[in-house]
């Protein structure tokens, strides 16, 4: 069998899972290759031993780009795409040259993304009504339309009811949850002050502005480093310098795994999700995760055993849950094992990676006439 994975991403939490699961799955005595958006990423890929091709799909009018992939894709038994633009592509290539497609359905639009998991969430500032009847009755639509090309992924269960509810026929999903490896099954020590961390893109969504203002009302002193980049990291920055904080903005990093390791808790209050792969990092380096009862994050973090899970846009609430976190060393030790121990009963990558081989095969399989 060979399986070929498309993406036209650069950077983000569908490009770590591709990362995670592409070596996994060739362990798995699959035939690999990659389709991907930059030299930076294929060498990544090349590293790992993987056949990788660039293929810059630069928006969904590339038509230039998207006639590079028939030919890419020709002696693939299953194409994988991995985000909306080199599904539209990709999934349609396979067709053309008699592949099967597999589309991994990430998320959402970032306007209606709150909607996932959640009942009457509030709409996103300086989105009108029209723009999300336009993303729920238009582009949701066009996207369940497009899912009868071939079997669709879904990382969490909150999402694949959402889908439901938006037309995607329940017999093409499939929920299957991201994989990663365990690095630290317990976590090292406190650090002295502690040091909490967050993995995002700067954007109005991960509500790093609810984390700052969280951080000023702990009790307990800590030092904070968010990784990641956005539109909205200047006004971050300047909302850290007004606070006083002692915040680190380090922008996108290549080593983000290894930066979990320096920290003690690691915090996502985001407003709207799916199931985050920075979550599952976190915990399978042993880190107790505090997080938002969004989304599929819910189906990641056990609230009170492996972290703490409060609502969205309640900075209080949320400075309390970092405090208790730190609060108790044996407690933090506790919660981070629970963690990692989390990560290897259920989100582990060479079980993953063998669930989706099992798909593959499915789809493969003659289907009865």
């Amino acid at each position: 069998m060979k399986v070929t994975y498309v993406s036209s991403l650069p950077a983000g939490g569908p490009l770590s899972h591709v990362r995670d699961l592409a070596p996994a799955v060739a362990a798995q005595g699959v035939d690999v290759s990659v389709v991907c958006a930059d030299d930076r990423v294929a060498a990544e890929f090349r590293g790992m031993g993987i056949e990788t091709a660039v293929v810059p799909l630069r928006n969904k009018y590339d038509l230039e780009n998207a006639a590079r992939l028939p030919s890419l894709l020709r002696s693939a038994d299953i194409v994988h795409s991995h985000d909306r633009r080199s599904g539209l592509f990709a999934r349609t290539a396979a067709r053309a040259v008699g592949s099967r497609a597999v589309h991994t359905l990430h998320g959402v639009p970032d306007e209606i993304f709150a909607m996932v998991g959640r009942v009457d969430p509030p709409r996103p500032p300086g989105v009108s009504s029209v723009r999300i009847a336009w993303l729920r009755f238009g582009l949701m639509r066009i996207e369940a339309l497009l899912s009868h090309l071939g079997a669709v992924v879904v990382p969490s269960h909150a999402l694949a009811r959402f889908l439901a509810e938006h037309g995607f026929p329940r017999r093409r999903m499939h929920v299957i949850p991201y994989g990663v490896a365990i690095r630290r099954p317990t976590p090292a020590p406190l650090h002295d002050p502690p040091r909490l961390g967050t993995a995002a893109i700067l954007e109005q969504r991960k509500a790093i502005d609810v984390l700052l203002d969280a951080h000023a009302a702990m009790q307990r002193p800590a030092e904070l480093d968010v990784f990641g980049d956005g539109s909205l990291r200047h006004e971050l920055e300047e909302q850290a310098r007004r606070l006083g904080l002692p915040v680190r903005f380090h922008g996108f990093v290549a080593d983000l795994r290894d930066r979990l390791l320096e920290l003690d808790v690691f915090v996502l209050p985001t407003r709207a999700d799916n199931l985050p792969v920075a979550i599952l990092e976190a915990m399978a380096v042993g880190l107790p995760v505090v997080a938002t009862r969004v989304g599929g994050v819910p189906e990641l973090v056990v609230d009170g055993e492996t972290g703490f899970l409060v609502e969205p846009d309640d900075p209080r609430e949320l400075g309390r849950a970092l405090d208790a976190a730190l609060a108790d060393p044996a407690r933090h030790r506790q919660m981070g094992e629970a963690g990692a121990a989390r990560v290897a009963a259920h989100f582990e990558a060479r079980a993953v990676a063998a669930h989706m081989v099992h798909l593959y095969e499915q789809v493969l399989a003659p289907q009865p006439s």
